[in-house]
């Protein structure tokens, strides 16, 4: 079964912010956290409408979601989620693939990321370099965020 990737409406917000949401506690994190994150984890209507939002659906369910965000030489991989049930299907790479190749049509030369330390590994397997962290801190618990950097040319 092949994914369909298309650009996300401002009217699925709420689906993807659910997505988001479930990815994000799918690595066990404690729900008192998920809830200071849930900021970062909601995706209004504008954000779809003034970013490169794209979802991917399978059986006509949307699974997964990216967002591009643009900058003058690179671009940011802002969210790349995928539902629990589908991670390991190979749907995460198709969006990081649209993704890098909707980047590089428009020019950049990079893409970044923040990536969730949980998913540096799956970034990595795409040539993804560490070029810096990102100091977290959560009820008093220190976290390094991994900024990676993908080349593109």
């Amino acid at each position: 079964m092949s994914d369909e990737i298309s650009r996300a409406q401002a009217d699925e917000a709420a689906t993807l912010s659910a997505i988001a949401w479930s990815a994000k506690a799918h690595w066990g994190y404690p729900r008192r956290w998920l809830e200071h994150w849930r900021k970062l984890l909601t995706i209004s209507p504008e954000f779809i409408e003034a970013n490169g939002v794209f979802r991917a659906t399978r059986a006509g369910e949307t699974v997964a979601f990216y967002a591009l965000l643009k900058r003058p030489s690179q671009h940011r991989l802002e969210h790349l989620w995928v539902l629990p049930e589908w991670m390991g299907q190979g749907i995460g790479r198709s969006l990081f693939e649209h993704a890098a190749a909707r980047a590089r049509a428009r020019g950049a030369r990079s893409l970044t990321t923040e990536s969730d330390p949980h998913a540096e590994a799956f970034y990595c397997r795409f040539g993804a370099v560490v070029v810096g962290s990102v100091a977290s801190e959560i009820e008093g618990e220190r976290r390094e965020l991994p900024l990676l950097r993908f080349d593109l040319r």
